[in-house]
């Protein structure tokens, strides 16, 4: 097989599933249809595009590569527009139909009959980028100040990008998980509201609409193919991503749903480590990876209840695959197309490379000739300099 990208070692754990109704309880056919009703009508609303690499099939033996591609994603760059917008309206739906005692319409807060109550209502949320960008979006739409809180390490590009739809960025000196727990004090404390792509104990709405509000992609997916992929292989993150898409999966291919391989950095493996402990798990983020919207120590419960039914493995990769494979898909095999992505877009494809170059592996994922595997490319170029610097050699952020 030709060497597409540095040997590298993956950590591959085997799941042991459990048996439940996590696909269909926790996020409901209704929940998904009334998520894809409300964005598919909003303005600018295009499938996103789903493209085969068939060179780079050929290249690594397997019959077909598919790569979900979600950078032309409303124009904000990823996946995440889907989501954290989404659960802004639903929030604000909630809120708004407590206060007049009556059912809001999300077609009349998107259409400013409650402008002058949406301006006094603030919405809150930490994020790595993409879901802050995605928040930050969704109420500059129908006008609800908002504040997001990043880390330490979230680059100075994505925080600009979020401060350019209004909102009030916060940049604290802790990662990730510390982002968190200060949006979720200071909503408190200021009668905010927290609008998070990962849940926590009597914390499960929101979130819940972030995922339902994935279903639209992968419902674009359903109605391309006219037979499922035999195996996904989806980003980890705090598992929002990965649970949204296999419910999906799940609700419309039953028992035809792909094999689902979950692939998360080494440097923050905290579904690998939940998958190995049989509980969501927290890990310490001892370093940032490049792959900055996978940098979670903490799983989102809710997430991983479907999870621990529907994953069947779970790939840990090195940070030594990154930026090869950033290029690789920019720059790639004669007769596939360019691909313009983030760093957080490639961990499927990364792990699919490096799996098929071990014999070993390719077996315990079930991986051969006949394997028609998807990709999602999560995300396009949300941080230009980052990409730059990656497309140069420097694989570092």
């Amino acid at each position: 097989m030709t060497h597409l990208l540095p040997a590298a070692a993956l950590g591959h754990l085997s799941a042991t599933r459990k048996s439940g109704d996590a696909a269909r309880r926790v996020l409901s056919p209704t929940d998904f249809a009334t998520a894809r009703e409300e964005i598919t009508s909003w303005p600018g609303y295009e499938p996103t595009p789903l493209v085969s690499l068939g060179s780079l099939a050929k290249a690594i033996n397997v019959a077909e590569v598919l790569y979900k591609d979600e950078g032309p994603r409303f124009g904000l760059g990823s996946f995440k527009a889907l989501g954290g917008s989404y659960a802004a309206l639903k929030v604000l739906q909630r809120e708004l139909t407590d206060r007049f005692g009556h059912d809001v319409a999300l077609a009349d807060i998107r259409g400013g009959t409650y402008a002058s109550q949406i301006a006094k209502i603030t919405l809150v949320s930490a994020t790595d980028g993409n879901h802050g960008r995605s928040l930050a979006w969704g109420c500059q739409r129908v006008g609800a100040p908002c504040r997001i809180y990043i880390h330490s390490e979230v680059s100075e590009g994505r925080e600009r990008a979020m401060a350019d739809l209004g909102a009030t960025v916060i940049r604290i000196s802790g990662d990730y998980d510390a982002s968190v727990e200060l949006a979720k004090k200071e909503a408190e404390e200021n009668g905010w509201f927290v609008v998070s792509d990962t849940s926590w104990p009597g914390y499960t709405l929101p979130p819940r609409d972030v995922m339902a509000g994935y279903g639209v992609m992968t419902q674009e997916i359903c109605d391309t193919l006219d037979q499922p992929p035999t195996h996904v292989f989806l980003q980890g993150g705090v598992g929002g991503l990965a649970a949204g898409v296999v419910a999906s999966f799940r609700q419309v291919w039953d028992d035809a749903a792909p094999r689902v391989i979950i692939v998360e950095p080494e440097l923050a493996a905290c579904l690998f480590a939940s998958a190995q402990s049989g509980q969501a798990t927290h890990v310490d983020i001892a370093e940032e990876t490049l792959m900055a919207g996978l940098s979670c120590g903490e799983p989102s419960a809710l997430a991983w209840e479907i999870l621990a039914e529907e994953a069947d493995d779970f790939l840990t990769v090195p940070e030594t695959l990154v930026g090869p494979a950033v290029r690789l898909l920019a720059r790639p095999l004669p007769g596939d197309p360019a691909i313009e992505a983030g760093e957080s877009a490639i961990a499927g494809l990364a792990a699919l490379i490096a799996a098929r170059g071990d014999d070993a592996l390719s077996s315990k994922l079930a991986l051969d000739t006949a394997s028609r595997v998807l990709l999602i490319g999560s995300e396009g170029v949300t941080d230009p300099a980052i990409f730059q610097k990656i497309m140069s050699g420097r694989d570092a952020a």
